[in-house]
């Protein structure tokens, strides 16, 4: 087949995955949307008020962007929830994720046709795309999605790095379309999203930053070739400055808000200061705690339940670890992908020693949470899944490597229905109103939400009856859904973030502020308790297990 032929070839592939893409993620989003679902997340919410406070504030500007969550989802979504419909419905959140989806979903499918068969690109893709907790989290404003997409296209790139470094390749592989320099830098700028979107990205960056100096020195082209050692070289030194240079930029800006440039590791709204707040006295620590060990089987027993539940929890992991093996046999051609398997030890290390646990409904303590991490693991079990029929089809046997691709397609349609209707024995036990799209990723959202959510609709009501021009003062860091729901702009609000009013609204509540809202335990109920002078009470909120809202109007009014 002709160079020109095989481009024409390639475009046709991807355009068919790109179109299938779009629809899926718009078939799921409507569907997810349409039932209420794409707020159930606290961390959604969070995310959409943080980009809609750079420019809807007292004091609008990057200093919004908070110490702790990383500012590329914020970037991304802002543009959109300038919008009020899009900020207060959430879908100025869904689209930047909708749009990651479908651009992780052509990757994924671009590394697997450069390494692989046609038939494997397609098994991997469909493993990949048709996940039912990724399509939950697509629809929403969480940053999973756009993490994902980052780091498939930064592995992706380095694996074409690769192949244009080596001279032996396959007959049935691809040839790099792109010089090594210019993929190394391309995926310099993939790694450097991964780096402002999630700390496992800095993990990320720093063993592909290994790997790429490594893949230089050992690289025998530089004799025949000065011109080309010399710009691979310099493309070399901006890759490692680029990747240097993002968590400096992060650390700075940390520095800039509050003089501590590591608030986001030990700051009071990080991991360690949440695990501190939230510790039960007498109680023993989350399970994996201080045992590397222990923590790996708690985040890959979240990757898999990912995949499937109940008897299928594990088909997929067993197909990719197979696919591992097959990968270390043929290393010089599958060995980049190796790098997707990063988010395993980094886990492991988090969970144990960084105060990140995870809780899964059939291990103790038999709950919910941070189970969307073991979507991390989502690339690579797509991926090496894959390698099993292509390995059997290189056999050469007649229909052998048909019949595997078929069998592993029936496994992960098998897989992903009990992953939908959440056959895990345990999520029987819940009534969520409905037997479909009910993933675990999405239980996990609906378990921890229905609390919050009906806190956050009766503040709302509340705030709706104020006047327009009154100015609130309120705590925006826990229940700033209300907010959101009422359509109260942040100009209009004393919080946390605005600059100058907090401090003396802690003070004097009655001074900066026509309404006062304090939910039991705040920094406004403490403010209220210390000087309750010129605040009169106008009502109290009550909702099962959470802490009393009591809503006060001041002396201004």
């Amino acid at each position: 087949m002709s160079p020109r032929a095989r481009d024409e070839q390639d475009y046709g592939e991807a355009g068919l995955v790109t179109a299938a893409a779009i629809l899926v993620s718009l078939a799921s989003f409507l569907w997810f949307y349409s039932r209420g679902d794409i707020l159930l997340y606290g961390d959604a919410v969070a995310h959409l008020n943080i980009a809609r406070r750079i420019f809807d504030a007292r004091d609008p500007g990057w200093d919004m962007l908070g110490s702790v969550w990383l500012p590329l989802p914020h970037l991304l979504i802002a543009p959109f929830v300038f919008l009020d419909g899009l900020w207060r419905t959430g879908i100025g959140g869904s689209i930047p994720s909708m749009a990651a989806y479908v651009l992780a979903v052509g990757g994924l499918f671009r590394m697997v046709r450069a390494r692989a068969s046609l038939g494997a690109a397609f098994l991997a893709t469909a493993i990949f795309a048709l996940n039912p907790s990724l399509l939950y989290m697509q629809s929403t404003a969480m940053t999973e999605t756009i993490f994902l997409s980052a780091v498939i296209w930064a592995v992706g790139y380095f694996d074409e790095f690769l192949r244009a470094l080596s001279e032996d390749q396959s007959d049935d592989e691809e040839t790099a379309t792109i010089p090594a320099w210019l993929a190394l830098e391309r995926c310099g700028i993939c790694l450097a999203a991964a780096i402002f979107t999630r700390y496992d990205g800095w993990i990320l960056a720093f063993v592909v930053g290994l790997c790429a100096v490594a893949a230089v020195l050992l690289w025998r082209g530089g004799e025949d070739s000065p011109r080309e050692a010399l710009r691979l070289r310099r493309s070399l030194v901006s890759f490692l400055l680029l990747l240097a240079l993002c968590p400096t930029l992060w650390l700075a800006h940390n520095y800039k808000i509050n003089k501590h440039p590591l608030d986001w590791l030990n700051g009071p709204y990080s991991a360690k200061a949440i695990e501190q707040r939230t510790a039960v006295p007498g109680m023993p620590p989350y399970p994996g705690k201080g045992h590397p060990v222990v923590a790996a089987e708690y985040f890959l027993k979240s990757a898999r339940m990912n995949t499937g539940e109940g008897l299928r929890e594990s088909w997929l992991m067993a197909l990719a670890v197979a696919g591992v093996l097959v990968s270390l046999i043929h290393f010089r051609r599958f060995g980049a992908l190796l790098l997707l398997w990063v988010p395993l030890p980094f886990y492991a290390w988090s969970i144990a020693y960084g105060s990140v646990p995870i809780f899964v409904p059939e291990w103790w303590p038999y709950s919910y949470y941070n189970v969307r991490y073991g979507l991390e693991l989502l690339p690579a079990i797509a991926v090496f899944a894959a390698l099993v029929p292509w390995t059997l089809g290189q056999l050469r046997r007649r229909g052998l490597g048909a019949a595997a691709l078929a069998v592993c397609w029936l496994i992960a349609g098998a897989a992903y229905l009990s992953s939908a209707q959440g056959l895990g024995p345990r999520s029987q036990q819940r009534n969520y109103g409905r037997r479909w799209m009910i993933p675990i990723c999405y239980r996990e959202a609906w378990v921890n939400s229905r609390g919050r959510l009906q806190l956050e609709h009766q503040v709302a009501e509340a705030l709706k009856r104020m006047p327009d021009d009154a100015r609130v003062m309120i705590y925006t860091s826990e229940y700033v859904g209300a907010l959101q729901q009422a359509g109260i702009h942040f100009t209009r609000t004393v919080n946390e973030s605005t600059r100058y009013g907090w401090d003396a609204g802690l003070s004097a509540p009655w001074a900066v502020a026509d309404f006062v809202v304090a939910v039991k335990g705040d920094p406004v109920d403490a403010a209220v308790e210390r000087n309750p002078r010129g605040l009169t009470k106008l009502s109290i909120i009550h909702v099962l297990d959470k802490p009393e809202v009591s809503i006060y109007r001041s002396q201004r009014r």
